[in-house]
């Protein structure tokens, strides 16, 4: 039988800092932080100035549940804000090891249950067997569809993705340790560099994890110090996310294709990543190697987890051709807890090992 003793009381703790309430959940592998209390106001008159504002402003926030001793390098969290926008449910800043992604599809997932088991949204009617909620991410309004049962969440999660488009492909990069290798790089919310594991000599699926990492933070700052990204609807968009090894599998099967994405600082995806997926579904349909509603599925190299993902339609983002793109996955629930500060502890923001 289970113990019917009451929530223990919080252990000794400044007062005066407030107690960071979390929920968490992981999508695929890759964890997400969901606060629910204790961050300060984050003010701002339009979603991507609340980020301005986070960053230059509440950062301590992000480091206190991104980094040890209440999370780790690979930790990534969510920060439910107001949105200026009058059709979504919630704004969302998403918080990683080195700062403030753009887009989260795996988060996106993840964050479509918990909108509706928390009543973010209003209640489905009854017999509702799928849910919809509007998230306002920073790089635009992204819709989750949510599989529910009595107005609850039950089993997967779908969402349609801003436009997502091709910035460059083919493009020969030089790489130390590697010489010159081809690269495409592609929009899904945050901007990715693509290359084929093989051309840096490894293999997707047995290589160590630590060498899959070197190679593509390679590539990354290679990239970034090669090419200039630029999207047409704002600066705060136009930055390399991070590099995505694959399997070259890109012609259409409905075999999963693998690839592992590597982002921020060195951060490794669990999951097969959510933008990335979206920004892939998007370079396959630029090359003619797709057609508008062919489902893919996509594999994470890390732990076997599996998206599928599939254009559902044209669109345009500023001079670029884009598409539409539904990805879907699974997200499930792991914890809450409860993150305090002593006023004498040195290492209250946190801090990462390398």
């Amino acid at each position: 039988m289970e113990s019917a003793l009451a929530v223990p009381p919080l252990p000794p703790h400044d007062p005066g800092t407030p107690v960071l309430s979390v929920v968490d959940m992981h999508t695929g592998g890759e964890p997400l932080r969901i606060v629910l209390a204790g961050c300060p106001e984050v003010s701002g008159p339009t979603l991507l100035a609340k980020r301005r504002y986070m960053r230059q402003h509440l950062d301590h926030v992000r480091r206190r549940l991104m980094f040890e001793p209440r999370g780790h390098r690979d930790m990534y969290g969510a920060v439910l804000v107001p949105s200026e926008l009058p059709d979504a449910h919630l704004g969302v800043l998403f918080l990683h090891n080195e700062g403030y992604s753009s887009m989260c599809g795996h988060a996106v997932l993840a964050l479509g249950r918990f909108a509706l088991d928390f009543g973010l949204v209003p209640a489905p009617a009854a017999g509702t067997r799928e849910a919809r909620v509007n998230i306002h991410c920073p790089c635009g309004l992204v819709t989750a569809f949510v599989a529910c049962e009595d107005g609850r969440s039950h089993g997967p999660v779908r969402f349609h993705s801003v436009p997502a488009f091709v910035l460059a492909t083919d493009l020969m990069v030089d790489v130390p340790g590697h010489g010159k290798v081809m690269v495409d790089i592609a929009y899904g919310g945050a901007f990715y560099a693509f290359v084929t594991a093989e051309k840096l000599g490894l293999d997707i699926c047995s290589a160590k994890t630590r060498d899959l990492v070197d190679a593509a933070s390679a590539v990354t700052e290679a990239v970034k110090a090669q090419f200039k990204i630029n999207h047409p609807d704002s600066e705060d968009l136009a930055f390399l996310y991070g590099t995505i090894l694959t399997d070259g599998k890109d012609a259409y099967t409905k075999e999963p294709t693998t690839n592992i994405c590597v982002f921020a600082d060195e951060q490794v995806d669990r999951s097969p990543t959510g933008s990335g997926v979206t920004a892939r579904i998007a370079l396959q349909y630029h090359k003619g190697l797709l057609e508008l509603n062919q489902t893919r599925a996509f594999k994470s190299s890390a732990t076997g987890s599996v998206f599928t993902g599939k254009a559902v339609r044209e669109a345009k983002c500023g001079d670029f051709k884009a598409v539409i793109v539904e990805v879907s996955g699974q997200a499930h629930y792991t914890g809450t807890a409860s993150f305090i500060v002593e006023d004498d502890d040195p290492l209250r923001d946190g801090f990462l090992l390398k």
